[in-house]
Order: C-alpha cells, then sequence, then structure tokens
C-alpha cells in the first residue's frame, strides 16, 4: 500500500559541522506518539530498577534472618554448661532449661513454616516428666548440648535462599510446554531470569555428586545435603566444581546459560527431599 505524502514526514537531520545533511522519511503517526513511546520505555526502566531494589533487599532480609536464627543457636550453646562443670544455681536448672524450650520452640516454628518437619524436645530432658527427674543437671545440660549441635548442623545443611538474585520466570507445578504451548508438563522447580555468564550459588554446605550434562537440564550440577537433601542446578553455560567436591553455601557453582531443554538464559533450580522435587519457595526465605 502506497503511502499518501500526509502520512510521512521527513526529517533532516543537519552535521554539527555543517558540511551535509541527510534526510530521513518517518510515518508521521510514530512522530506524534514519540512522547507515549518515550513514556513506555521510562516505565519499563523504572519498573526493572524497582524490582532489582525490591530483589536485593529481599536477599538481604533472608540473609539476615538465616544469621539471626543461626546466631540464636549458637548463643544457646554456648549458654548450655558442659558436662561435669558445677552449676552455680542449681534452684533456677528447670527455669533455665524451660527458657532455653521456648526459645527453642520459636526456632522449631520457622523451620515448620518453610515446610521442615518440626523437632521435639520431650526426649531430651528437664520437662518434668519421671525418666528426666532422675537426671542431674549436669545430664541435663549435657543432653541439650548434643541436641543444640545436631540442630545447628540441620540448619546449616538445609537449602536455604536463593542461588541467584534476580526475578523468577517459571514456578513449580504444571505449565504450558515452552517449545509445546498446546500440552503441559510439570516443572519441577523454578527457574531465574538471568544473562549468560551470570554466578549460581549453591545454597547449603554439601557434595557434589553430579556436574555434566544430563538430559533436558543441559549442563547440570547436583548437590547432596544433610537430612537427604539434594539441589539442582541446570542449564548452566559453564559448570565450576567436580563430582567429589566439598562446597559451602553461597559458593559458586556455575554460570548461567540456556543448554538442555531451554529457550533462553536462566538458571533452573530444584530442592530434592528424599529424591522427590519440593516447591523451593518454601525454601527462599524463613518467613515463607
Amino acid at each position: 500500500m502506497k503511502l499518501k505524502p500526509s502520512d510521512v514526514s521527513t526529517v533532516i537531520i543537519v552535521n554539527k559541522n555543517k558540511e551535509g545533511s541527510q534526510t530521513l522519511q518517518i510515518k508521521t503517526k510514530h512522530i506524534s506518539r514519540i512522547k507515549h513511546y518515550l513514556l513506555g520505555i521510562l516505565a519499563v526502566i523504572t519498573t526493572l530498577t524497582l524490582s532489582v531494589i525490591y530483589l536485593s533487599h529481599k536477599n538481604q532480609e533472608q540473609e539476615e534472618e538465616k544469621h539471626n536464627l543461626v546466631a540464636q543457636l549458637i548463643k544457646l550453646k554456648g549458654e548450655v554448661p558442659v558436662a561435669g562443670v558445677e552449676v552455680k544455681k542449681p534452684n533456677n536448672a528447670q527455669n533455665y532449661i524451660q527458657s532455653i524450650e521456648g526459645k527453642l520452640q520459636t526456632i522449631n516454628d520457622y523451620l515448620k513454616k518453610r515446610g521442615l518437619k518440626g523437632f521435639s524436645t520431650k526426649a531430651v530432658g528437664g520437662n518434668g516428666n519421671a525418666e528426666a527427674a532422675k537426671l542431674t543437671d549436669e545430664e541435663k545440660y549435657s543432653l541439650y548440648d548434643e541436641y543444640l549441635n545436631r540442630l545447628v548442623h540441620t540448619v546449616a545443611f538445609t537449602p536455604m535462599g536463593y542461588p541467584r538474585v534476580s526475578a523468577l520466570t517459571s514456578y513449580f507445578g504444571y505449565r504450558s510446554d515452552p517449545f509445546n504451548t498446546a500440552s503441559a508438563e510439570f516443572h519441577p522447580g523454578i527457574d531465574f531470569k538471568g544473562n549468560r555468564g551470570d554466578e549460581a550459588k549453591c545454597t547449603a554446605t554439601g557434595r557434589v555428586v553430579f556436574a555434566g550434562r544430563y538430559g533436558g537440564y543441559g549442563n547440570c550440577v547436583r548437590i547432596e545435603h544433610a537430612n537427604n537433601f539434594e539441589t539442582l542446578y541446570g542449564h548452566l553455560s559453564r559448570i565450576t566444581v567436580k563430582v567429589g567436591q566439598e562446597v559451602t553455601v553461597g559458593q559458586k557453582i556455575g554460570e548461567v546459560g540456556s543448554t538442555g531443554h531451554s529457550t533462553g538464559n536462566h538458571l533452573h533450580y530444584e530442592v530434592r527431599k528424599n529424591g522427590k522435587a519440593i516447591n523451593p519457595i518454601k525454601f527462599l526465605t524463613l518467613n515463607n
């Protein structure tokens, strides 16, 4: 379709040295809409900026929550006298133990909110039953010290937080197959937006049990943690760890890419319990 002269505007571009000029023909409707185009671009930039600020804030908040939780456990462990050491205030021993139990219950609530099985202190000692009455104060403190050691280990080796700070592009559960929108597929993890080469970090201390090509996951890293947990990181452009390597929380294990069954650069992240995929959203922050 041939455009009418009124549908086209001519823009003259003059060289600042006045050595020549160029003309550019643009549809008149685009010139009239240029203000709307600029506002649209500005809105996109503003949205992206606010998203980055929000995600950074959430990540910082999650880290603070995690540090506070671990700090509470370490503080409790430090307060428990070592077996054999004289207790200065034996008359208040029961009150002291009840105070510890109250703090443990708070930690227990945090873990339950994150989909983790709660723990009980009934078998630890100091709960007033017949068996507990037979224990000396030193024995009760020793049992709590041992119990807190196990609890600190549980928290430290449980997947927590973000493998990378960015927007989520796909969630856990059924969705349209990105390669065939007419069919559905089960997505066993969540996807984080990213650029090729962005860092991917492990979310808990553990041991690398797989590092290489893994079917539709492309370049993939699987890390085994305590309590039968495992995390998986897929579609990596580069793997920076090897099988058998011990890794710590926050350590770089690879770089974002689009290998395998993927339509673009992103990080696929899974949390598995006893080999079964569970929703990783529960493990991003302590308050979930």
